[in-house]
């Protein structure tokens, strides 16, 4: 990840914070939150299950749930 991307000074914070509340107002970022929060335990719960998946006894005879 490019290091110079994230460089940012005190005041430039603040200002994109306002930025954000002016466009997408205060009852929308909870929201936004909220579902960004779930796509996130999703994407986790994904790459933990293919983890499990590959790690499992690949001599283990179980039948697959997909169909």
């Amino acid at each position: 990840m490019n290091p110079l991307l994230f460089n940012l000074n005190g005041w430039e914070i603040p200002i994109i914070v306002l930025v954000i509340l002016i466009l997408f107002g205060g009852k929308k970022i909870p929201e936004f939150m909220n579902g960004l929060g779930k796509g996130i335990r999703s994407f986790k719960k994904g790459l933990n299950d293919i983890e499990e998946e590959i790690k499992a006894d690949p001599t283990d005879n179980k039948p697959s749930t997909n169909n």
